[in-house]
């Protein structure tokens, strides 16, 4: 996909050379300012000499006339002194930990640190992790009242924590709430510093990746059906909040839209998909279930819970390829696999029902979805193996222009012939330009096209005459 999108669809900033090096002024004064918060907060805690009664008296640095990606998301959410203080403490740890060292100063009665100072120290980093403690000690000290009028910023309210660009994650489960690490999420890091939108990589335990595509609506040859049901996701993604916000039928229906499309290989499913993220500048991330269930229990819910929880956060189109894997007909119980088995699938189908986003699942065969399922779907759309028109019509847009079929080729004579999908001709189309390429050729004939054809024939199986 060629347009990226910022968090949350914000508006995308486009860093220039200037507003990189006025984002890292902004960010050299925040920290400047931070820093002298963090004294001013040691030295009223201990009742030190300091010129000021109240760390409210350190006004934040002025960003009027700034610009980036970090002076942008202040701006756009009107953040506060307590909320830029929260959000560049946040950051710390990731440009610039040193600051924090002094709170890690020992309290010589005890022989350890100050437990009002929070914070934590973790394997792999020499310097201090800030928890929500570190937060609240900042920017209430240990005045009671304070401390309750700031709780409910710091553990829900703060717009940070409600996007989940600070994850608030927790040490142990029965640990304080303040013990909570106040960290902004590794994915947020970027952007904040040069204002490039996430982009989450595949791992063992990120069984996603992006899927986009140069191609656009023209290039998608399928029936008029399919055609207009894709048009209504798309109108979904465009529309889907006023229908349930402004028009209130959120009370009556639930948000998201799940859709199941059909049909052979290479007849679209993924393209179509990639072209839905693309004209509605959303991410499309493909999930490929074949590839994803584990062998450990409990492996594949953990791992695609991490999926559902970013896609939420950044609004992403999520596209489950080869769906009848996971997704088909429960197996009977006939061992303790089995039952965590349907476990597993049982908590995806939840997931997906709750999806607050656009949800595609793409299988060979419809029949292959269970039932029961199907009926939470708002459209399923089918992609048909095309026909001779429709073939046509890819074959001829399928060619480089600067080596294109030779004119002499009847390109309708290979259409009626040779029944085979789009993603197919594609590979047709590889070998016979390679081949072209390769022996300096000027134009493709239709000997090698019918040649190519029936050698991909061949390796799908089939048996020609």
């Amino acid at each position: 996909m060629e347009t990226d999108i910022a968090i949350n669809q914000q508006t995308q900033v486009v860093l220039t050379d200037k507003s990189l090096e006025e984002n890292a002024i902004v960010l050299t004064n925040e920290l400047t300012w931070l820093s002298l918060i963090i004294q001013t907060r040691l030295e009223l805690h201990f009742k030190q000499e300091t010129p000021y009664q109240s760390i409210q008296e350190l006004t934040p640095p002025d960003i009027s006339d700034k610009e980036g990606s970090y002076v942008t998301f202040i701006q756009k959410h009107k953040l506060n002194f307590a909320e830029r203080l929260l959000l560049i403490l946040a950051l710390v740890p990731h440009i610039q930990p040193s600051i924090l060292d002094i709170l890690l100063t020992k309290n010589k009665d005890y022989d350890r640190r100050y437990s009002e100072f929070g914070g934590l120290l973790i394997e792999g980093h020499l310097g201090l992790i800030p928890t929500a403690e570190t937060a609240m000690f900042l920017i209430a000290g240990d005045v009671l009242q304070k401390r309750l009028q700031y709780h409910k910023l710091i553990t829900q309210d703060f717009v940070p924590i409600r996007r989940g660009i600070i994850s608030l994650s927790r040490t142990k489960g029965n640990s304080p709430l303040l013990s909570n690490i106040w960290m902004i999420a590794n994915e947020y890091v970027e952007y904040l510093l040069t204002g490039k939108p996430y982009q989450a990589k595949y791992s063992p335990d990120f069984p996603a990746q992006r899927i986009h595509t140069k191609l656009s609506w023209e290039d998608l040859i399928v029936s008029r059906s399919t055609t207009h049901s894709l048009q209504e996701i798309r109108d979904w993604v465009t529309y889907g909040h006023t229908v349930l916000e402004e028009l209130e039928l959120g009370k009556r229906l639930k948000p998201g839209y799940k859709s199941l499309f059909y049909g052979p290989p290479g007849t679209g499913k993924s393209m179509a998909a990639a072209l839905l993220g693309k004209s509605t500048d959303r991410q499309v991330y493909r999930i490929d279930l074949s590839m994803t269930v584990s062998k450990y229990i409990g492996e594949t819910e953990k791992n695609l819970a991490k999926v559902f929880d970013q896609a939420q956060q950044h609004d992403w189109i999520l596209f489950f390829d080869e769906a009848d894997s996971l997704f088909g007909q429960r197996t009977q119980v006939s061992s303790a696999n089995d039952r965590y088995g349907n476990q597993e699938i049982g908590y995806l189908l939840q997931r997906i029902e709750d999806f607050p986003g656009v949800v595609i699942l793409a299988s060979n065969l419809k029949d292959n979805i269970d039932d029961a399922f199907t009926r939470r779907f708002q459209s399923i759309i089918e992609f048909k193996m095309p026909g001779v028109e429709e073939r046509y019509q890819l074959w001829k847009q399928s060619f480089a222009k600067k080596l294109p079929l030779n004119e002499n080729a009847d390109l309708w004579h290979i259409s009626e012939n040779y029944e085979i999908s789009g993603g197919l001709m594609m590979n047709v189309v590889r070998k016979c330009t390679l081949q072209a390429v390769t022996n300096k050729e000027n134009t493709i004939t239709q000997q090698s096209l019918e040649t190519a054809i029936q050698q991909e024939l061949q390796k799908e199986g089939v048996i020609l005459s």
